[in-house]
């Protein structure tokens, strides 16, 4: 049994994200398993499946992916979305970063493994959001040293898996709230305070090496929510 694991026995049924937050880490790395949702339905109004949020010199700042809306297509889904290459967004991406965390202490240790995700082959090498969300996650677990069992599918499928087992399943509204979540240092801290509810980027670039040690911590204190 993998020790960091707080939760064996439960499933976290996780929407796409790009480059979640570090409460939807934190509950992934609690968690036994976890089935991101590339088979659910397209929603224009969930942002976050192209949108993450980072700590910039002057605040939060919103990075986000122009993707094409699915037309003609019924109950489309996250798979038939593409993503856009308006704007040169890589490459806006890729400078905010050097920006917002360039003077932190592990920039220069983790970017490089990240500019895959961030030159102009991009749009060329993943056709969808949903595929290039799941390549940066696998790249962030690698990173974190998650040991969660991931896969990808509709959550109806993981329901109907998890019916008259012991599996609990949990969503991300059973996630700590990034307010619950202790402080950590940040490079931007003496002049904006600490800012929760930041993408897990804003972690890995001020811990480093510690970061999977904070989301680790961040488990064990963590109580499953009642069923």
């Amino acid at each position: 049994m993998h020790r960091f694991i707080r939760f064996p026995d439960a499933t976290a049924l996780l929407p796409l994200r790009y480059y979640g937050s570090i409460s939807y880490y934190a509950l992934m790395a609690a968690c036994g398993k976890a089935v991101i949702g590339t088979g659910e339905l397209f929603d224009k109004r969930d942002k976050s499946a192209h949108r993450c949020t980072i700590a910039d010199t002057n605040g939060e700042l919103r990075l986000t992916v122009p993707v094409t809306k699915p037309h003609g297509i019924p109950r489309a889904r996250w798979t038939d979305v593409g993503i856009s290459s308006h704007g040169e967004w890589w490459h806006n991406h890729r400078v905010s970063l050097e920006s917002a965390y360039g003077r932190t202490p592990f920039f220069e240790f983790y970017i490089d493994r990240l500019l895959p995700f961030l030159d102009s082959s991009v749009c060329e090498r993943y056709h969808d959001m949903a595929s290039l969300d799941i390549a940066i996650d696998a790249e962030i677990r690698r990173i974190l040293f998650i040991e969660t069992e991931v896969s990808t599918g509709t959550f109806r499928a993981a329901e109907e898996a998890a019916e008259g087992s012991e599996s609990i399943l949990l969503t991300l509204s059973d996630a700590p709230s990034p307010e619950s979540l202790p402080p950590y240092y940040q490079v931007r801290a003496l002049t904006h305070g600490f800012m929760p509810g930041m993408s897990v980027l804003d972690l890995i670039f001020n811990l480093g090496p510690e970061a999977p040690l904070y989301l680790r911590q961040s488990a064990i204190g963590y109580q499953q929510p009642a069923i």
